[in-house]
């Protein structure tokens, strides 16, 4: 059974309404991204969103340019030229992924483009209202919801320090103290060649440990530190 669709005309007051909402919610999230410093930011977003709502805007002029020859037999796809925004988009995206000491950054902010991207691309077809509330849960997950849920993987946690004899026994009782549990333990020794003396030397421990979910790495890091004898405290990926 064919089916006739009537295509209603686009005027250039609700095209230039559309245009200014897409980068008005690409803005709105791309500051969120670049109050965190992340690879893509304001602008960005904006540009990004702007584009495939432009793509949209410009798929719903054509179609309606060809609505004649709908009456005429003639089958017409829907959607192609923002299909290929949707799928295009990744390009973007994997230009905000990068991996330092073997970490990889860059996956949110990669995420938030591609919808970005589907956010434009629906109010280019003019559905404000749900572009509206998807932005908002977009905007929940980016800014409350790591606030709400709070998953602390595990970390590998070099501990660098002197004076083994008094050190080691602190670093410990804070561990248990905090409940956090060690899963394994590698230690090296940098021992000084200008002194005999083992209390000179500098010790590396690098613990594989669970934290608890309550429990902030930061503080860790503030409390260790405390103490004259501990003198690095970070990460490691490896």
């Amino acid at each position: 059974m064919d089916i006739l669709i009537q295509v209603k005309a686009l005027t250039w007051h609700e095209v230039l309404i559309r245009i200014i909402a897409a980068v008005t919610v690409g803005c709105v999230i791309g500051i969120e991204r670049e109050y965190k410093n992340r690879p893509a930011g304001m602008r960005t977003h904006s540009l990004v969103c702007l584009g495939a709502a432009v793509v949209a805007v410009l798929e719903g002029l054509m179609l309606h340019s060809a609505g004649d020859l709908l009456h005429d037999g003639v089958s017409i796809t829907i959607g192609r030229m923002t299909a290929q925004v949707i799928s295009g988009i990744g390009f973007l995206g994997a230009g905000t992924i990068f991996i330092a000491q073997k970490k990889i950054s860059g996956l949110t902010t990669a995420a938030s483009l591609w919808n970005v991207a589907c956010l434009g691309v629906m109010i280019g077809f003019g559905y404000y209202y749900l572009a509206l509330i998807i932005g908002s849960f977009i905007m929940l997950v980016l800014s409350v919801l790591q606030r709400v849920i709070r998953v602390n993987t595990i970390k590998r946690v070099e501990i660098r320090f002197t004076n083994r004899r008094s050190t080691l026994p602190f670093i410990n009782d804070y561990l248990q103290k905090n409940k956090i549990k060690v899963l394994d333990i590698d230690f090296h020794i940098e021992h000084l060649p200008s002194t005999d003396n083992p209390e000179d030397n500098v010790y590396i421990n690098l613990y594989t440990m669970h934290l608890p979910s309550e429990f902030h790495f930061s503080d860790m890091v503030a409390e260790l530190s405390e103490n004259v004898d501990i003198q690095v405290v970070r990460t490691r990926n490896v």
